[in-house]
């Protein structure tokens, strides 16, 4: 069903993957064109289901194929996976501790970064769009690592996984289209500067998957690393803002719920795809 797909080159693979995640931020800031808000336990729950769909792909989706290509190269499969996690968690620290942004639900003195007279808003949709990077760089690298193995079996795995991993991150990224557009809306802002906001958080999607694959076909040595890179780097999103986010409210048990939901989703697409 998918044979055309996979036919293509792919770089246009992981921009069509890109720009899928991007669609479904899109469409969810869209509801703020017709609804002012939305209930409190429900973006809790569906920020829950978020962090779990990010926890089940970066070790199905990453780790473990970044393993199965080591070890295919005759490679120790731990060493990449293990070092390209703690670098991607790294990177994504670095930048979490100098680029200007505010979590959901907090006040405007809560800011994190360096100091900055930026308005809340803005911060608020650094906040998503720097969660948002390590997403389409992990829809990229996906890709391009299925082009890159040898292995005909192994490349369509990894191919099915990479397909299965960006329909993951659509779903998860419909909450974060949600939780800037229905803040806005409520600060203010008109129902369509709220959507335009809403979806240019995730518009890195699509230039993050191209970086992504384009890094791993150029230098091939690199692709374990990467998989693993985009692994860390999106675990250190879900501990750093996901979880906290989605607990802060009265709904921690909702909010729990939509973790084990959403892991449990992209476990199954993962291997039912993959």
């Amino acid at each position: 069903m998918l044979d055309w797909f996979f036919a293509l080159d792919p770089l246009l693979q992981a921009l069509l993957g890109g720009l899928l995640t991007w669609g479904a931020t899109a469409g969810a800031a869209a509801l703020v064109l017709l609804h002012r808000g939305m209930a409190r336990w429900l973006l809790d729950m569906m920020l829950g289901f978020a962090a779990g769909v990010m926890i089940a792909a970066s070790v199905w989706s990453l780790l473990i194929p970044a393993m199965e290509v080591t070890e295919q190269n005759g490679g120790i499969p731990w060493v990449p996976a293990a070092s390209g996690l703690v670098l991607g968690a790294l990177a994504l620290r670095v930048i979490d501790r100098y680029l200007p942004h505010l979590h959901l639900f907090l006040p405007r003195e809560a800011a994190e970064g360096i100091s900055t007279t930026w308005r809340r808003t803005t911060l608020l949709i650094l906040a998503i769009t720097l969660h948002n990077v390590p997403e389409g760089l992990a829809v990229g690298v996906a890709f391009g690592a299925a082009a890159q193995v040898l292995d005909p079996a192994l490349a369509l795995s990894l191919a099915s996984g990479a397909v299965a991993l960006a329909i993951g991150i659509a779903l998860q990224n419909v909450p974060e289209g949600l939780a800037i557009a229905m803040p806005l809306r409520r600060e203010g802002f008109s129902p369509f500067r709220s959507f335009w906001y809403g979806q240019l958080s995730a518009i890195v999607e699509p230039i993050a998957a191209l970086v992504g694959a384009a890094a791993v076909i150029l230098v091939q040595p690199i692709l374990p690393y990467a998989l693993a890179f985009a692994a860390g780097a999106m675990l250190y999103v879900v501990v750093e803002e996901l979880i906290p986010e989605s607990q802060r409210g009265d709904h921690s048990d909702l909010a729990t719920t939509g973790t084990i939901l959403g892991f449990t989703v992209m476990m199954v697409l993962d291997t039912a795809l993959g």
